[in-house]
């Protein structure tokens, strides 16, 4: 009953984090925590089970966790092989096969623990396992919570729709993942526009690059104009280099035409959404963050690539946890 009663603790802090601001990394954590308390909460109450029900239940829990991993870890590689082929090899590519790799990595660390019955091995395999435990946790706390994040509902108040943008093709043509977010920036335009009143302006975000001819917010509002959206609604803001400066610069554009805390719907890419709505709060962004659909071999990747990001951005408690976990270690080989 404990369990069930710190679930319940949990549920209430998650429940009220979403209430205050639902772009905040801790609500994933209560969602994380209240899920794994109810779960400890279920396997301490088995025993009460009729038969049939716990023995069925248990040889479901052995297979997740014997044969879970290394199906995980096979899946990765698949999906980085696809991604290479598909994307090129950039180190942000690699990410999939290089997670499946080192899941492969740490089983044969295990077996080879098991199999030398080396204490020291054993040690390091142990310690090994309460970080990637951590940072696991962490991991399904945000995947969860985007996925979640994703799919709540948004106000239809906004004056201002934000597209993020992502890089362009031969200099000047916007690329299949940048097209998804205009086509879903128009979506969201429209459906404000329906509801009457003050129309929406469309803001397209992005500074020029090196290898690029144009500034990205140009191209994008060209190929919108291209596809008849209305040229006089658009404004481009072309001075950014990265996400946060998309959203601080757009802020700047929007304040200036609506006031302080000028109301907005940011547009990106869905496996993108949770992160920069993360950096919308902490910029000063009055607005939720949308998604746009993306190719499902792109998703393992990238979604690997924006949580490291968004353990790094919390780095301080994150290292120093991991820090914690390694230290425990040394000191329990110190005293040996």
């Amino acid at each position: 009953m404990i369990a069930f009663a710190v679930a319940i603790a949990f549920l209430a802090l998650f429940g009220a984090g979403v209430l205050r601001d639902r772009r905040r990394f801790g609500n994933a954590v209560y969602l994380g925590l209240a899920v794994t308390f109810l779960g400890l909460g279920l396997l301490a109450e088995i025993d009460t089970a009729p038969p049939g029900v716990a023995a069925s239940a248990m040889v479901v829990v052995l297979l997740v966790l014997g044969l879970g991993p290394v199906v995980l870890a096979g899946l990765l590689c698949a999906n980085g092989v696809q991604m290479v082929r598909k994307e090129g090899r950039s180190p942000a590519n690699l990410l999939s096969l290089l997670a499946g790799l080192g899941m492969f990595g740490v089983m044969g660390l295990m077996v080879a623990a098991l199999v030398t019955h080396s204490w020291t091995l054993g040690l390091i395999v142990g310690t090994l396992l309460l970080v990637l435990g951590y940072i696991s946790f962490l991991f399904v706390c945000f995947v969860g919570y985007a996925f979640l994040y994703g799919r709540m509902r948004l106000r239809r108040d906004a004056d201002f729709v934000v597209v993020l943008g992502s890089g362009l093709i031969g200099g000047r043509r916007v690329p299949p993942l940048l097209a998804s977010r205009l086509e879903r920036g128009r979506e969201v335009y429209e459906s404000l526009a329906a509801r009457g009143g003050r129309q929406p302006v469309l803001i397209t975000s992005g500074g020029q690059g090196p290898d690029e001819e144009v500034p990205e917010s140009h191209a994008m509002a060209e190929y919108l104009v291209e596809r008849g959206f209305p040229e006089g609604r658009i404004v481009r803001e072309d001075r950014s280099r990265t996400t946060e400066e998309n959203m601080r610069f757009s802020r700047q554009l929007m304040e200036e035409a609506a006031g302080p805390g000028a109301e907005c719907v940011v547009v990106t890419n869905n496996f993108h959404a949770f992160r920069a709505a993360l950096m919308a709060r902490r910029v000063g962004v009055n607005g939720q963050v949308v998604g746009s659909p993306t190719a499902a071999y792109f998703w393992p990747s990238a979604t690997i690539r924006e949580f490291v990001a968004v353990f790094l951005q919390y780095k301080a408690v994150n290292l120093g946890v991991c820090l914690t976990l390694i230290l425990m270690g040394v000191l329990a080989w110190a005293v040996r």
